[in-house]
């Protein structure tokens, strides 16, 4: 077992999940969290871990990215994870967390471990030694300011929003309804708000004009897509919205017997249900139109907000040019993991704080890099980040439109693709790890 001692800046999920992974391969751990000395814009917690805008890691279908990504991270032996399975509240086929009681099971975790330190102070330098930078997307200014220095380039910045959260008490159960898509007998894991034409054409308008936080008007390059503010979204259409987060495709409202022309989608917090996110209405609407304009949708008329959906801009480094292809500074003891190198997504920052445990745990051992294959999710986002040839660099989550094309198959349809891709995925990784056996935790 390795002895090293390893600097990881950055409490969040790929620090979490690196820390983790190093200290139980031997490895003595220094983790340092700048929270509660000093917050970021998006943070309402100093708990390890904290899931800061949705509490959904995404879909858990076979065939489709995110829930391959999640097999291929099993696999690997992802702690972070597994923790998410144990906080898991309901969400149709998404895996989403009770987000108190995941970042409880992480602290637990960190504390209980004998190789990890953990520091609670802003790092305003580099430490000597092996250091993994995981300070997401809000790393504060100073340090940022380090690491360009060191990369000699500029960072990349991007917005990102977060949706408002209700009080479960708060809401009008004689109209909203419960119910999953395709779930007709009323048991889902989603509380669904209907709205007519009318309705929705004057919730349209007043989330256009509504008086927002950041006062300008963006482009679709500055804008991560997933994350979009729902009133960036409604300025492309009027019917935007209804062909995407309010879709009503699947939905049977019970007052009406019929599809509602448009619906608002709510999903629990925690366990007990006692608070809902706004599903795809992140915004930038200053706190007063939030209450405003979201109060507009039938059966959140006297709605009590416990968070407010808030925007904030994000910094990511330019992997493929800055960084080489195990994410290290070239000629620097320093390794980037998260958000902070641009892969986007709560599964892909656990994902990538794996592998930089790897990475790292292999460089220590004079073990041969890690080069996980192409054909599965996690490879063909590594490949992306780290492909000089990479123009234009923006935020990616992983997703099939990376990988490699299937070789003598021809599917007949989407659906088949993506399920050849899947068990592409499957039987290459277990291919892979077995050449690989010294990697894996025993």
């Amino acid at each position: 077992m390795s002895q090293h001692i390893v600097h990881i800046i950055g409490g969040g999920l790929a620090g979490c999940e690196c820390a983790l992974q190093l200290a139980a391969r031997g490895c003595s751990v220094q983790l340092y969290e700048m929270r509660p000395a000093l917050s970021s814009p998006a943070h309402h917690t100093d708990s390890l871990a904290e899931l800061v805008c949705s509490n959904s890691l995404k879909s858990t279908r076979y065939d489709s990215a995110a829930g391959t990504l999640k097999r291929e991270l099993k696999v690997l032996g992802s702690k972070l994870l597994a923790y998410a399975e144990q906080a898991r509240v309901a969400a149709g086929g998404a895996l989403a967390v009770d987000r108190r009681e995941f970042s409880r099971l992480v602290d637990k975790a960190i504390a209980a471990c004998e190789n990890i330190h953990v520091i609670r102070e802003e790092v305003q330098d580099f430490p000597q030694g092996i250091v993994i930078l995981a300070a997401g997307p809000l790393c504060a200014p100073t340090l940022t300011q380090k690491l360009l220095d060191r990369i000699g380039s500029k960072a990349l910045s991007f917005y990102d929003a977060a949706a408002p959260i209700v009080d479960a008490s708060t809401l009008n159960y004689d109209v909203l309804f419960r119910q999953s898509r395709w779930d007709n007998e009323g048991r889902g894991d989603y509380l669904n708000a209907p709205l007519n034409k009318e309705e929705y054409e004057r919730f349209i308008d007043a989330l256009i004009h509504a008086k927002r936080v950041i006062l300008k008007d963006f482009e679709r390059r500055e804008l991560f897509q997933a994350c979009q503010p729902a009133e960036e979204v409604a300025r492309t259409g009027l019917d935007a919205l209804r062909f995407g987060a309010m879709k009503p495709v699947g939905l049977i409202d019970p007052r009406t017997g019929k599809r509602p022309w448009a619906a608002v989608q709510l999903r629990a917090e925690q366990r007990e249900g006692s608070a809902y996110n706004l599903v795809g209405f992140q915004t930038n609407l200053s706190f007063g139109e939030q209450q405003r304009v979201f109060r507009m949708i039938p059966g959140l008329e006297s709605a009590e907000f416990f968070r407010f959906g808030v925007m904030h801009r994000n910094t990511f480094v330019d992997s493929p040019h800055v960084l080489d292809k195990t994410f290290k500074i070239p000629g620097s003891p320093i390794r980037l993991a998260g958000q902070i190198t641009g892969t986007e997504g709560y599964v892909e920052a656990i994902a990538s704080g794996l592998v930089a445990a790897l990475q790292t745990y292999a460089e220590l051992n004079d073990m041969q890099a890690v080069s996980l294959p192409e054909t599965t999710v996690l490879g063909s986002l590594i490949a992306y980040a780290t492909n000089p040839e990479t123009s234009n660099y923006q935020p990616m989550h992983g997703n099939f439109g990376l990988l490699p094309a299937l070789k003598g198959i021809r599917p007949r349809s989407k659906r088949d693709r993506y399920q050849a891709y899947a068990e592409r995925s499957d039987a290459d990784l277990a291919q892979y790890l077995a050449k690989r056996p010294e990697l894996m935790l025993h």
